[in-house]
């Protein structure tokens, strides 16, 4: 199995979890509905993944359990969605979400690499255009291959760690690094915690519905989250909350990654009664809102990557004929 989930790999885990949304949906069991997918899987590896569910829900394991189990790794956000779905008695809402998160992952990243693919090969081009006038004078192909697959090779393997660092199959220590250094970055910094915030929320409001107390609610909603550092607030929580000493709306409103428009609207619902709908809202409007900063973060990624590599051609030009004016200067 690849190191790296591509776009593909994405699409279909987000078409498992909309077919099992919907078969959950329509009635049908947990169990035959696995079956029913892993007879019509469309491939090795998602009905080698299917098998092995369905073998760990025999040994009586629940499906949070039998999916953490998997060899190949599930991430720990799936994982805690599914259990808030299950604990919730709404693993269908929790499915559907998740197809909606892998979807537009898969959406984003076939965009960007498609709009990558133009400014790559000119930069590509000109790694390899540049130094062929010296392998045509000396026919010395070594230079040549320093001074085009030299640097090629770098830059790959910093791309490919860079990639690799950011999988979310790592421990959470790993994952809550990670998630400091992203959020550091403009734009897509605000889109993951506005994500974060959506899925905390459809947890929340999902656990909340099915009559869960909401002191055993507001962990499992923080873990389904995926956000490592919204984890860690609320279980830093518990103490003050158990003795009565504050409450979730208090709580919110004192932490600073839910100041704005959760904290508020959170306190307000949870003022009026009105909680359930309260958090359906903030879901869809902090859903949208990351989408919309990741999807114009994925229109400017190339756009940059293009001008980087304009400016890098510039420089090398302006250079070829700098020099050839020096060696000019003393014949003139």
């Amino acid at each position: 199995m690849l190191p790296l989930v591509t776009p593909g790999q994405l699409a279909a885990r987000s078409e498992v979890y909309h077919q099992l949304s919907s078969l959950i949906s329509a009635g049908i069991g947990l169990m035959p509905a696995l079956v029913h997918l892993k007879t019509h899987a469309s491939n090795r590896t998602e009905r080698a993944m299917l098998v092995e569910i369905l073998a760990g829900l025999d040994h009586q394991l629940t499906f949070a359990e039998a999916i953490r189990r998997l060899p190949r790794g599930i991430p720990d956000f799936d994982v805690a969605l599914v259990e808030a779905g299950e604990t919730s008695g709404r693993l269908d809402a929790s499915c559907r979400l998740l197809a909606e998160y892998y979807r537009e992952r898969a959406r984003l990243g076939r965009q960007v690499l498609t709009d990558l693919t133009y400014p790559l090969a000119v930069f590509h081009l000109a790694i390899f255009i540049f130094p062929f006038s010296d392998l045509f004078i000396t026919g010395n192909i070594g230079v040549y291959l320093g001074k085009t697959v030299g640097v090629l090779l770098p830059i790959y393997a910093i791309v490919f760690a860079g990639l690799l660092a950011l999988q979310g199959r790592h421990s959470e220590s790993w994952r809550a690094r990670m998630e400091k250094v992203l959020n550091r970055i403009p734009v897509v910094g605000s889109a993951r915690q506005n994500l974060a915030l959506a899925r905390l929320a459809a947890a929340l409001e999902a656990l909340l519905s099915a009559g869960i107390p909401i002191l055993a609610a507001w962990p499992l909603a923080a873990s389904a989250s995926g956000s490592p550092a919204l984890k860690k607030i609320v279980a830093d929580w518990g103490p003050a909350l158990a003795s009565g000493k504050t409450t979730p709306a208090q709580a919110v409103l004192d932490a600073p990654m839910f100041r704005g428009i959760f904290a508020a609207q959170y306190a307000t619902g949870e003022t009026s009664g009105k909680l359930d709908d309260t958090l359906r809202r903030l879901h869809t409007y902090l859903h949208e809102e990351g989408v919309r900063k990741l999807r114009f973060f994925s229109q400017w990624v190339p756009k940059l990557v293009y001008l980087g590599a304009m400016l890098w051609i510039a420089y090398k030009v302006v250079r070829f004929y700098l020099g050839y004016f020096e060696q000019l200067a003393p014949l003139l």
